[in-house]
């Protein structure tokens, strides 16, 4: 089962996998988490976490997959966190940069995306893209090692 925790993405990953008929079978529920509080409240991502790293960090999308798995029947959970745009971005944290995180069964897998100073909904669009493509490769890989 997958469940999937999402920000700047507000729902679009979970939107993709259900558009596909029959995705009952794999898809457990989605987690939109585009305030801290609902990071916090929906999924345990800690306050200190959030505080010294910030919502667009590798540290709350590690948490936020972790806390999708606690919260939900699932295996293999999907998190992502960014800055889409058109406002919001600092020299620190440009627009268009992603956190993604992948965990599956305690196997965790992240990528920081640097997508650009794209449209918000070609950010947005890459960001479900390339996490699509994360969890199909954790999951590819754990079948290849015959797990």
């Amino acid at each position: 089962m997958i469940a999937t925790a999402e920000s700047c993405t507000g729902g679009m990953i979970a939107a993709a996998i259900t558009d596909i008929a029959g995705s009952s079978v794999v898809f457990d529920r989605g987690f939109v988490t585009y305030s801290n509080e609902a990071k916090m409240a929906m999924i345990g991502v800690k306050s200190s976490t959030l505080e010294h790293y910030g919502a667009v960090s590798q540290q709350t999308a590690l948490e936020m997959a972790t806390g999708a798995l606690k919260h939900s029947n699932s295996s293999l959970s999907i998190a992502v966190t960014g800055v889409a745009g058109p406002t919001g971005g600092t020299a620190a944290k440009p627009i268009g940069l992603v956190h993604i995180a992948v965990n599956l069964d305690g196997e965790v897998t992240h990528e920081e995306c640097h997508f650009g100073a794209r449209t918000r909904s070609e950010i947005r669009s890459e960001t479900v893209r390339r996490a699509l493509e994360l969890s199909t490769e954790a999951v590819r890989k754990r079948y290849e090692a015959g797990a």
